[in-house]
C-alpha cells in the first residue's frame, strides 16, 4: 500500500509498504479521509522534536483518521467488518487512571503510542488500530467529518464543556484555525449569545465569519476594539493559538470570574498572576484532546445539531498529492485541509 511520511524540512515521502494484517483486538481500516493538524505542521512537517508525546518515529503520518473496518482479529466483538469509524488517536496502556476515564491522550506509560506519532497513523491506504480505539461513526456524518472530529474539532469539544458555555456568554477565540473555528461553530450550537474572533491574519478572519463560526472579527493586537466590542470582557475565552501573545490577550479579555481554556498547543506565556488571574477571580483551564467519552458525545451531538465539521475543510487532496496539501497546509490562509479516498 501506499503511505505518506514526514522526514522534516518540509518534506512529505510516499512509499510502498506491506498491507497490516490484524493481531488479537485490533483492525484493520480502509481509509476514507485523513485530515492535517496543526501539531503535524509545527512538530513534525517543520521539524523533528523528538521528545514527549510529540517525539515522531519516523512512522506513517497522520493522526485524524476515519474509514471503513476491512478486517478484524481474534477477540474483536464490538466493531464490526464494514462499520464506519473514526479513531481517537492516541492507544494508551488501557490501565492507569486517565485511560480507564477515557483520556488516553494523558496516559504516561511507555506503552502509549499516538497514531501518526509513534505508529503508522491515517496518511495511507490502510491503517491497523485497536478495537478500543474506534468509534462508529453515525451515518448522518461523512468520513470527513469524522477524520475532522478526530482531534480538531474533539479538542474544541473538550475545551467548550471544561468552560462550560451556554446561553448566558459571549465567548471570545483568540486564533482562527481549523480548531478556533470549530470552537466558534460549536460554541453557536451550545447557545453562546455572541462569538467574537482574533486573528493576525486577514484572510482567515474573512474565513471564520464566512463560515459563521463567529459573529464578527477583530484584528490581533487591537485591544481598544476588542474592549469596544466586550466592555469588561467575555465570560469564555479560549485560546486557540498556541502564541504567548495571544494567550495572554485572551486571559486579559476574560471578564471578572470568567472562565478561560488554554487549546493551541506551543507559546511562551508571561502573565501578572496577581493583576490578570487572581484578582480578577478567573478559572483557567488547560485542555489537552478530549476523551474517548467525550468524543463518542460529541458525534451524537453534531447529529442532533445538523452540525456537519467537513464545513472548515477547504482543500481536499488525494493521497498521491500529500505533498501539495501539506504546503496548503502550511501557508496557514486556508481552512482545514484534508486527504481523502473514493468510498
Amino acid at each position: 500500500m501506499r503511505a505518506a511520511f514526514l522526514p522534516g524540512n518540509r518534506q512529505v515521502q510516499l512509499k510502498d509498504i506491506d498491507d497490516p494484517r490484524p493481531g488479537h483486538g485490533q483492525v484493520v481500516v480502509a481509509m476514507r479521509a485523513s485530515t492535517i493538524c496543526g501539531s503535524d505542521l509545527r512538530a513534525i512537517y517543520r521539524e523533528h522534536l523528538g521528545e514527549g508525546p510529540e517525539a515522531y518515529q519516523d512512522v506513517v503520518a497522520g493522526h485524524e483518521p476515519a474509514g471503513r473496518v476491512v478486517e478484524v482479529g481474534d477477540g474483536v466483538d464490538r466493531i464490526k467488518v464494514g462499520d464506519r469509524v473514526v479513531v481517537y488517536h492516541i492507544s494508551g496502556c488501557g490501565q492507569c487512571d486517565d485511560c480507564r476515564r477515557g483520556y488516553q491522550i494523558s496516559c504516561t506509560s511507555p506503552k502509549r503510542a499516538a497514531y501518526g506519532w509513534q505508529r503508522n497513523g491515517g496518511h495511507a491506504d490502510l491503517l491497523l488500530a485497536e478495537e478500543r480505539d474506534l468509534l462508529v461513526l453515525p451515518d448522518e456524518l461523512s468520513f470527513v467529518d469524522g477524520a475532522c472530529v478526530a482531534c480538531g474539532f474533539g479538542t474544541a469539544y473538550e475545551a467548550l464543556c471544561r468552560v462550560d458555555v451556554s446561553g448566558r456568554d459571549r465567548v471570545l477565540i483568540v486564533g482562527l484555525g481549523p480548531v478556533g473555528n470549530a470552537a466558534g461553530l460549536m460554541a453557536k450550537a451550545m447557545g453562546a449569545s455572541t462569538v467574537v474572533g482574533v486573528d493576525v491574519s486577514g484572510d482567515r478572519r474573512r474565513l471564520a465569519v464566512d463560515l459563521g463560526a463567529v459573529d464578527l472579527t477583530v484584528p490581533a493586537g487591537d485591544d481598544d476594539q476588542l474592549r469596544e466590542i466586550l466592555g469588561d470582557g467575555a465570560e469564555v475565552s479560549i485560546d486557540c493559538s498556541g502564541n504567548g501573545i495571544g494567550q495572554l490577550a485572551a486571559l486579559k479579555h476574560t471578564r471578572r470570574w470568567g472562565r478561560a481554556a488554554l487549546v493551541g498547543e506551543g507559546g511562551q506565556l508571561s502573565v501578572d498572576v496577581s493583576e490578570v488571574l487572581i484578582h480578577r477571580q478567573l478559572t483557567v483551564h488547560g485542555s489537552w484532546v478530549t476523551s474517548t467519552v467525550r468524543m463518542a458525545e460529541l458525534l451524537e451531538r453534531l447529529v442532533r445539531w445538523d452540525l456537519h465539521p467537513e464545513r472548515v475543510v477547504s482543500d481536499t487532496f488525494a493521497l498521491a498529492d500529500a505533498a501539495t496539501a501539506y504546503e496548503v497546509a502550511d501557508a496557514g490562509a486556508s481552512g482545514k485541509i484534508g486527504i481523502v479516498w473514493d468510498d
